[in-house]
């Protein structure tokens, strides 16, 4: 059994995905074998201070040699980890970086925008798409939001903006970033009728999971206004007992919900697609494309 894993260093969580690589006639796959999520939130550290602390880099610095004891046990074979904005802003990043490849022999990459909405789209969720639709795709972390303009199948444009859920309730979000964002996205998008949205990222997985649509059918723009009402509704506290949700996510999907509902309404979205993949699913696929699918 061939295995592949993905690690993926974000600004709310650290994830490590394991993947099993199974191969069909129409190429390689991957099914789930294991996922373990640490809610870290480095970005606290990041967009506050923009240096991540001693006490964090220490819970990272066993989350990484943990990683790697798991990859060793289930005998991954390739693996690719990559560090997104909260990496990327803080001062001692690279620091990071050396200290977790001499503890653990982790080689931790810290990616730039672009590369990540490129690795999003390695899950080539467009294959899916109704060719008659065209889409913006929109995935959210929690430093930054991952903009992107499929027409006819084909990405078009895309840029990566400073807005994020934990930059949110750290206030650390500046007024000209969600200008700059809302500029981009009108001018993207302005010629494309039949615009739709697709979704990505653990927040709208959550709220996607929370609105009980049908598998594959999309949520709307009411829905996910309502839910956004009926969380922000509750305190905190609330949103933890009467919704089950784990603590880390309970403050998270409020501004979640507020970029997503923000973005549909400049662009006239009525119903955003919900894959229920992110960033270590497409770090898989980009495994098996750059090792697997070339051979």
């Amino acid at each position: 059994m061939l295995r592949y894993a993905a690690i993926d260093v974000g600004s709310n969580a650290v994830r490590l995905l394991i993947a099993d690589i199974t191969h069909s006639d129409n190429g390689f796959n991957f099914k789930k074998n294991t996922l373990v999520r640490v809610p870290l939130r480095l970005g606290d550290d990041a967009f506050l201070d923009h240096k991540i602390s001693e006490r964090k880099i220490e819970d990272l610095l066993k989350t990484m040699a943990a990683f790697k004891n798991l990859m060793e046990v289930y005998q991954v074979s390739k693996y690719l980890a990559c560090a997104t904005s909260s990496m990327r802003e803080a001062v001692n990043g690279q620091e990071i970086i050396e200290r977790i490849k001499d503890r653990s022999a982790i080689d931790l990459e810290i990616i730039e925008g672009q590369r990540e909405a490129n690795i999003i789209y390695a899950n080539h969720i467009e294959d899916s798409l109704d060719i008659k639709k065209n889409y913006l795709y929109i995935d959210v972390g929690g430093g930054s939001t991952e903009l992107s303009v499929f027409v006819n199948k084909v990405p078009v444009a895309s840029k990566s903006f400073d807005v994020g859920t934990i930059r949110i309730l750290d206030n650390q979000d500046k007024e000209e970033t969600w200008e700059e964002m809302k500029l981009w996205v009108k001018e993207q998008t302005k010629f494309h009728k039949n615009l739709a949205g697709i979704g990505t990222g653990g927040n709208i997985n959550k709220l996607y999971r929370m609105a009980n649509e049908k598998e594959g059918m999309p949520l709307t723009f009411l829905k996910l206004k309502s839910l956004y009402n009926q969380l922000n509704s509750h305190s905190l506290k609330e949103r933890i007992q009467v919704f089950g949700l784990n603590p880390d996510r309970a403050d998270v999907i409020i501004p979640a919900a507020e970029i997503f509902i923000t973005l549909m309404k400049w662009t006239g979205i009525k119903q955003v697609y919900v894959p229920r993949v992110g960033m270590a699913d497409g770090i898989i696929n980009l495994l098996i494309e750059e090792n697997l699918n070339k051979q």
